[in-house]
């Protein structure tokens, strides 16, 4: 069957080589099963594509880790997070620590954070996870960093 046209556009995976600045903590948490990053892309994936990245954390996986540090982006960025209770959907199933600036913000119900460019954000704490949660970060820089 020939390739299609525009299959190119289409990311089903993470991406493993992928190196994350400093502030980013990816640890072992992934290989203990307490997250799963399901897809990531950026320029370096698809030419001209935005940051965007996708993540599931499991039941039993919160902790006093810190999963990002305080950092600033040139550019804008929506950070979010979802419960799945289906019969209350506003319910995180979970507790995440979220700083903007110097201000706390302990979240337990879904939600989106709108980071201005040049916005201090994080540290970035997922504390507990009683459900799946999922996580979805999106910015129209070409390279996250």
């Amino acid at each position: 069957m020939a390739e299609s046209k525009y299959a190119k556009y289409i990311v089903t995976e993470p991406r493993a080589d992928k190196d994350m600045p400093s502030f980013r903590h990816e640890s072992d948490d992934e290989v203990r099963g307490a997250s799963s990053r399901v897809v990531y892309l950026d320029d370096s994936v698809i030419k001209g594509a935005l940051y965007s990245e996708c993540a599931w954390f499991w039941p039993g996986g919160g902790s006093d880790k810190v999963w990002a540090e305080a950092h600033t982006h040139d550019f804008d960025e929506v950070i979010t997070f979802f419960g799945t209770d289906y019969q209350d959907p506003h319910d995180l199933c979970g507790e995440v620590e979220l700083w903007l600036e110097d201000e706390q913000f302990i979240m337990t119900r879904s939600f989106m954070a709108f980071i201005p460019a040049g916005m201090k954000h994080c540290p970035l704490y997922v504390r507990r996870v009683d459900r799946p949660i999922f996580h979805f970060t999106l910015g129209p820089g070409g390279k996250y960093g």
